[in-house]
This record gives C-alpha cells, structure tokens and sequence, in this order.
C-alpha cells in the first residue's frame, strides 16, 4: 500500500514547530498561531487522518495514536531536528505519542488538555473521570447508527464546550463538524486504548507548557492531574473562564502564551 501523505500548511521560517489539531478541527485552527509565529520560526499544520484535506484512514482495523504519528511523519522531517510541538486535544496527545517515540528529536512542547484518557482507565475501572466522554461518544455512536450526523456532532460539541454551544454555531461549522462525526468512534479508540503507561512519561525529559481551562471537563482534568504529576519538567499554566476548546474559542489568549514559552526556548 502505498504510504499516506498528510494536507500540511506552512508558513515562516527557522526553527521548526509542528501543530496538531483537536478533534472535529482542522489545521486551519492554527492559522492565527502560524501567522503570530512566522517572523521567527517555520510552522508546519498538518492535517490529522480524515481532517482537512488529508486522506481518511484506509484500513479495516482501528486506528492508534501512533498511526497518526506515522501519517504526519514526512512533516516532522520537514521541521528538522530539535523541533518543537503544539497540540491541542486530540494533537496534544499524538505530539506526547510522537515525542515517546523519538525523544531526541523534540525540543518541547505546548500541550492544551492532551486527551489521553486511557491513562484513566488503567487508574481504575469505570466509573471514573472519563465517564462523561464515554457517554457523549456511545450516545453519538447511537444517533450515527440512526444516520443522524447532525445529532452525534451536536452530543460531542455540547460535551466539550457546554449544553446548548451546538445550536450556537454558525450552519456551516456545523456542516464542518458533522462531516466529521463519523469518525467519533473511532477517535474514542485510539485515546481509550493507547497502551503507554503512565511511567513512560516521567523519563520525558523535555520542556512541557501545559495549558488548561478552568472550565473544562472531569475526564480533561483527570488526565492533567496524572500527566502533570509525571512529566518532570512541566510548567501548568491554567485559563480563567476558559474550557476544553480555548485555543478555538480564545485563540488570541492560547496563542500569545504558546508564542511566549516558544521564544523563550
């Protein structure tokens, strides 16, 4: 089979950073970040699998962090060696799986609530922190085996970004997002099921900003807890009156810090 390429953005040049991100997003979510970043540093957006203009996965199995790490690979060659990652969500937790993978060649990274809720699982079994995204992703599973994509986007983006945030959305983000929707299950997968134990991240020894809302969800701050208390050398920066999606809601006041840790390297 022929390997995959990623859609990528870029802009700028010098020292390379990689932005990953969220779930039902795009790389277009890191516009305003690039543009900030440019004057100083070459940035690469790709697009995850099945996001943007990236191809969807094209295998039967399911999917793992470390697949999307794979598809992003030519990228992170690209921006050479030290580099630096940004991720949000869903991007937060492949640049920790691209970052496990070859220490070596990140020279830090900027993490909004990585999603790496199997780390909640193997605390212990349900119930626990993740209860409340297990039941947003089965309840959006439901409403995708009635064929109603609009009602599973609607179940996921009012778990992440409070009851009523759907109906507040313009018609074509939600076109967007709908679109998307069918690989719910799917996302859920690779985040549930990723194997690396929480010991790994405590030989991690690199630079770690990581930024959070205060008003975020149980199961992202569960995870902040157990990765904040392993990764030896993170700094926690929390946003008042901020959730789980601040750098699509606020990108302006995630983008300035992410910029301030990065020019500080």
């Amino acid at each position: 089979m022929t390997r995959p390429l990623p859609s990528v953005r870029e802009a700028g040049a010098g020292a390379g950073v990689v932005c990953l991100h969220s779930n039902a997003s795009s790389s277009g979510q890191w516009r305003a970040l690039m543009d900030r970043l440019a004057p100083r540093f070459r940035v690469f957006a790709p697009d995850s699998y099945g996001a943007g203009k990236s191809p969807e996965w094209p295998l039967d199995r399911e999917i793992r962090l470390r697949d999307e790490v794979d598809l992003i690979e030519p990228v992170l060659a690209a921006a050479g060696t030290p580099l630096t990652l940004v991720g949000h969500s869903y991007g937060a937790a492949i640049a920790l799986r691209t970052a496990l993978d070859d220490p070596g060649r990140v020279r830090a990274m900027a993490l909004y609530e990585p999603t790496l809720f199997a780390l909640l699982e193997a605390e212990a079994p349900p119930p626990n922190a993740a209860d409340g995204i297990r039941e947003a992703v089965a309840a959006a599973g439901l409403a995708l085996d009635r064929g109603d994509r609009d009602a599973a986007a609607g179940t996921f983006i009012d778990y992440w970004m409070g009851t009523g945030a759907w109906q507040q959305m313009p018609a074509q983000r939600q076109a967007q997002i709908a679109a998307s929707a069918v690989n719910i299950r799917r996302w859920k997968h690779a985040l549930f099921t990723e194997p690396t134990p929480l010991s790994a991240f405590r030989e991690l020894d690199i630079p770690v900003l990581y930024l959070m809302g205060r008003e975020t969800t149980a199961a992202a701050r569960g995870v902040a807890r157990l990765l904040c208390a392993a990764l030896p050398r993170v700094e926690v920066l929390e946003f008042e009156r901020l959730g789980h999606m601040g750098p699509v809601t606020h990108p302006e006041v995630v983008n300035e810090a992410i910029a301030r840790f990065l020019e500080q390297r």
